[in-house]
């Protein structure tokens, strides 16, 4: 993908004192009394570095709670007041940008439904012209790296430069476990493509439920993300959107202190060593490839044979036997079964491919 970012380094526009940024607050700004108190709950902790709430909340199904509109904008400005917190919250028209800078809004954030719609981007980049603000954008719906690069691409060619990525998991329908699967290799290609480009993970949408965020929060640091934006509520249980996934301002507290911060820097001994270890890394990676270039070769004259008998490409009962086969082996080898499924699944359909190039070939 061919792409070019120009983004002012996110310490230029929020000081964290070389710690992750975290940005936290309730899902909804409900009631003046529940922002407040929230707001000031999370500053008695001492953890946030820019309070956020939903002041519009785009909902799959109408009758739904879908945010207070402008009056929570004036209930944020009181806690900001108060606190001292700077404010982010979500965007998705370009009426909503207008009253957001009306109110002194410091952040905002571009939801998955509507960086889905490249319509919808461009219009809300149209109306950030000559704009000076920071701009979030989170992950599409679906796992579409192009239509999230081009969400950045039409900010920037309004000339926003403090922008920065937010990754909330995407929407799979064979997912069990989480909300939202975390699908961490899009955001670690994104900041393949943009290195200058802030991460900051949303573990709150990728879990669905508070038990999760732990484990989510700490796989987020681990890699080495920029920040966090985390659902926070005084009373998360009586919440009036995503109860089931927010913290107490204290719950999210403790969780943050019991989190391990890994060194982004090492010293000259760590470095030897690791490129040792690289290094065997790149000559397994070479092996692999020849085995795979081996299989293909095989893939081909089954192919061959395959036409010369005219017989269909795909064997279902096949292919279930090797789905099968190959995630107990993973089990034995210590592998997790869904990695090495996954695996398989591309070299089956790269093994359909090149079986299906055979059978159209003509034979001489």
């Amino acid at each position: 993908m061919n792409a070019n970012l120009d983004v002012v380094p996110m310490q230029e526009w929020i000081k964290t004192d070389g710690k992750p940024l975290i940005i936290a607050g309730p899902c909804s700004a409900e009631t003046e009394e529940q922002v407040l108190e929230t707001a000031n709950r999370i500053k008695a902790e001492g953890y946030a570095h820019i309070m956020r709430a939903g002041v519009w909340k785009p909902r799959t199904r109408p009758g739904s709670f879908e945010g207070m509109g402008e009056p929570a904008l004036k209930w944020l400005v009181e806690a900001k007041k108060q606190t001292g917190l700077p404010l982010a919250i979500e965007v998705a028209t370009p009426e909503h940008i207008e009253l957001a800078l009306k109110y002194g809004v410091d952040v905002l954030w571009i939801g998955a439904r509507t960086t889905v719609n490249p319509f919808n981007v461009q219009d809300l980049a149209d109306a950030l012209k000559g704009v000076d603000i920071p701009v979030l954008v989170k992950n599409p719906v679906n796992p579409d790296l192009a239509l999230w690069v081009g969400a950045f691409e039409r900010l920037q060619g309004s000339g926003i430069k403090k922008l920065g990525a937010i990754h909330r998991g995407f929407s799979n329908a064979q997912e069990v476990k989480y909300r939202n699967s975390p699908m961490w290799q899009m955001a670690v290609e994104m900041k393949r493509l943009f290195p200058q480009l802030p991460i900051i993970g949303d573990p709150s949408h990728m879990a669905g439920k508070r038990s999760l965020l732990m484990e989510l929060s700490q796989r987020i640091l681990d890699l080495n993300y920029d920040g966090m934006i985390i659902e926070t509520h005084r009373d998360p249980d009586a919440a009036w959107s995503d109860a089931s996934q927010q913290l107490t301002p204290e719950a999210l507290g403790t969780m943050l202190r019991e989190l391990e911060v890994r060194q982004a820097n090492y010293g000259a001994e760590f470095t030897d060593e690791l490129a040792a270890m690289r290094a065997k890394i790149d000559n397994i990676d070479r092996e692999l490839m020849e085995v795979l270039a081996a299989r293909m070769a095989i893939v081909e004259k089954l192919g061959e044979y395959k036409r010369d008998n005219n017989v269909a490409v795909l064997q279902l009962d096949r292919w279930k036997q090797v789905h099968a086969d190959r995630a107990k082996q993973a089990s034995g080898l210590g592998l997790y079964p869904e990695f090495v499924e996954e695996l398989f699944k591309l070299v089956h359909l790269e093994s359909i491919r090149k079986q299906t190039e055979v059978m159209s070939a003509t034979v001489a």
